[in-house]
């Protein structure tokens, strides 16, 4: 693919849209941030480049498109094919739930069922959402999480958790944007180190979730070269990928309040986890995927 190519030959969305799902296609770049897909990949990028709500694609097919335009896309486009650059990183934005946030290199791009439980508010396990003082999310990525957290529990004091500082900055871009200045705190800790005073005396919460690394290393070194280009320590979590998973369920009892829950993402290491707490319950928590990715305990079950 040539840049002047694509800058002369093609004119309109239309045209765009037919280059770029040929393009991808024909390469081997790999979907999972966002898109399953070439064609949904194409209208993503080409309509969030060009600043154009994409369920307004049909009314501009065939809008011709300026020459900066033209050549964005063409960046856009190669950047994705050759160097496996995730759209999301591109556009410097991600959807999760319907909410949009900012992501660049930084960070993790979002992916969580944990967001699809806070769609429902965390219920049955949470009976009146407005009742929820305080919540955490620890290894908070861009701080989607936290967003969500102060959406389903608008009267909670909520801290955002993580031990990159890169991490920490991005969070406070989505809680601007969100203008949750007021109701969210970007905390940089690793894991809950930060989270007690000079007296070792730990704050409390009602909820803590976590959608922490859990990439086994077997997994690590396959990746494909797109998860690559996202934050490594992001994503690994020792031999069997429950190193952060661990410190959760050996500290989180200690920073939650009575009848306080801790709900954790585990990805595809249920089978190792359970093996390695045989004596502990853990409630599997239904998801669009299966009841085997996100577990929920009980202050009562991790003492």
């Amino acid at each position: 693919m040539t840049t002047h190519l694509t800058t002369t030959e093609l004119h309109t969305i239309r045209d765009w849209l037919r280059f770029a799902v040929s393009q991808f296609e024909n390469s081997d770049i790999f979907y999972g941030h966002g898109t399953d897909n070439s064609y949904d990949e194409a209208v993503w990028l080409i309509m969030s480049a060009l600043h154009l709500p994409m369920e307004t694609l049909n009314n501009f097919l065939d809008a011709r498109l300026t020459k900066p335009e033209r050549d964005k896309l063409a960046q856009f486009i190669e950047q994705r094919i050759t160097q496996h650059t995730p759209t999301a990183y591109l556009l410097k934005e991600a959807w999760l739930q319907g909410f949009k946030f900012y992501v660049d290199e930084r960070v993790l791009i979002p992916r969580s069922f944990i967001a699809e439980l806070l769609a429902n508010d965390l219920s049955p396990w949470i009976e009146f959402p407005e009742m929820i003082e305080s919540a955490a999310d620890i290894c908070t990525g861009s701080g989607c999480l936290g967003v969500l957290l102060a959406n389903s529990f608008p009267n909670a004091a909520i801290d955002v958790i993580d031990i990159s500082q890169d991490a920490i900055d991005v969070c406070n871009i989505n809680i601007a944007n969100y203008g949750l200045e007021n109701q969210v705190t970007a905390i940089k800790s690793d894991m809950f180190s930060a989270l007690k005073d000079e007296n070792h005396v730990c704050k409390k919460y009602d909820i803590i979730i976590s959608n922490p690394p859990y990439v086994d290393a077997p997994s690590m070194a396959v990746l494909p070269a797109e998860y690559q280009n996202e934050p490594q320590l992001a994503l690994g979590s020792g031999t069997a990928g429950l190193d952060h998973t661990h410190t959760l369920l050996r500290e989180a009892a200690n920073y939650l309040n009575d009848d306080g829950i801790l709900i954790v993402e585990i990805g595809h290491n249920r089978e190792a986890l359970e093996a390695a707490y045989p004596n502990t319950m853990f409630n599997w928590l239904e998801t669009s995927s299966g009841n085997e990715f996100v577990f929920l305990l009980t202050k009562d079950q991790l003492n």
